[in-house]
């Protein structure tokens, strides 16, 4: 029996609060509809500022550089094995600052894109620095008119002149910012597929020439970097072998040299004075002999060592690149406008919610 009340009053219970929720879903909608007037003002407010912004916003010019890591090992085995047969190692070029997702930092480094917007490109006749332009294009210098920063110029820090520390400062300063919000606004970096070694680096402006020159110098610094870092300490090598190589086959044609004039300083020699010729010639022969052995060895020392640079030497082959005109991603006035009602009108119903249920609340309380 007490079961059977209990069951009856959660049931009563469970109507009741659906009843009152339909009931009072009911009353909101007959609230709103009483303010449809004030929904629909503020839904076309909302329309016309969508519309105004899609308006005066800019188009945005987008610069896309798709390229692939080459295998620079391909080609160069067969003189890897010959290397390995002779007891010298050519190494490997596996590992390195390209590999994984190592070079989508690289790309996003301040070195990197401090580089790029230090760089002078021509424009309509005459050069520019890129960070010229990035502050153009943010109308910084409208900003900073009341201030000290008014007339700030990096000119000298292209050229790597001497600048004072305080003006040093504050260029880094202002550096930094740029650098942040062109890793955060302007500049992306990835992998459009994980299982593919292809990277795609994109800069999106609303500056056309910005978004093209900054995308092409900021592709060349990073393959610049990456291949002196690479091929640094082969080439040092490599300067190393060629200096010694030179070094012994001018004591080498020293002594070829100094052996026919011995010769013809003695033509007629006395047969009892044979170690005039004898022991100055030998000398100079042995001498000889002994650094064509050493020059051989440099030689192939030195050959080696251009084939192991050559294998290390990476590769990077650009499949696509950006040209003029570039991409233009722009803003519809239709699909803003559209946006800016639905939102409007969202905002203003949320509002009478709260509103209604803040005048029930305070209607109970009485």
């Amino acid at each position: 029996m007490e079961i059977d009340i209990m069951k009856k009053n959660t049931e009563t219970s469970s109507d009741f609060s659906i009843g009152e929720v339909l009931h009072g879903l009911n009353g909101y909608f007959k609230y709103l509809k009483a303010n449809i007037i004030y929904i629909l003002f503020f839904a076309v407010v909302g329309a016309i500022l969508g519309f105004v912004y899609a308006n005066n916003k800019r188009p945005i010019y987008t610069a896309v550089t798709t390229f692939v890591l080459e295998d620079s090992d391909r080609g160069v085995g067969q003189y890897a094995g010959i290397a390995s047969m002779v007891g010298i190692d050519l190494g490997s070029s596996g590992g390195g600052i390209f590999q994984g997702d190592n070079i989508l930092e690289l790309y996003k480094s301040k070195k990197m894109i401090q580089k790029a917007l230090l760089t002078k490109v021509q424009v309509t006749g005459s050069k520019e620095l890129l960070i010229d332009r990035y502050i153009n294009l943010n109308n910084l210098r409208e900003k900073w008119s009341a201030t000290d920063l008014a007339q700030i110029s990096f000119e000298d820090r292209s050229m790597s002149k001497p600048i004072n520390a305080k003006l040093l400062r504050i260029q880094d300063s202002l550096i930094n910012v740029f650098v942040n919000d062109i890793n955060t606004n302007y500049l992306s970096v990835g992998k459009p597929d994980k299982k593919l070694n292809l990277i795609k680096a994109e800069v999106k402006s609303s500056d056309e020439i910005f978004s093209k020159n900054f995308n092409d110098q900021i592709v060349k610094n990073v393959n610049d970097f990456y291949i002196m870092t690479k091929v640094k300490k082969s080439t040092q090598n490599i300067e190393i072998l060629q200096q010694k190589t030179d070094s012994v086959r001018n004591v080498m044609n020293g002594s070829i040299s100094l052996s026919a004039r011995i010769t013809d300083a003695t033509p007629n020699l006395n047969a009892s004075k044979l170690s005039l010729r004898a022991i100055p010639f030998q000398r100079s022969q042995f001498s000889g002999e002994t650094n064509r052995a050493i020059l051989t060895e440099l030689v192939k020392n030195l050959e080696l060592s251009k084939i192991s640079l050559r294998r290390e030497t990476p590769l990077i082959q650009v499949v696509d690149e950006p040209v003029f005109p570039l991409e233009i991603i722009k803003f519809g006035k239709i699909k803003f406008s559209l946006l800016g009602f639905i939102i409007s009108a969202s905002i203003i119903c949320l509002y009478l919610f709260i509103k209604r249920l803040v005048l029930i609340s305070l209607a109970d309380d009485l």
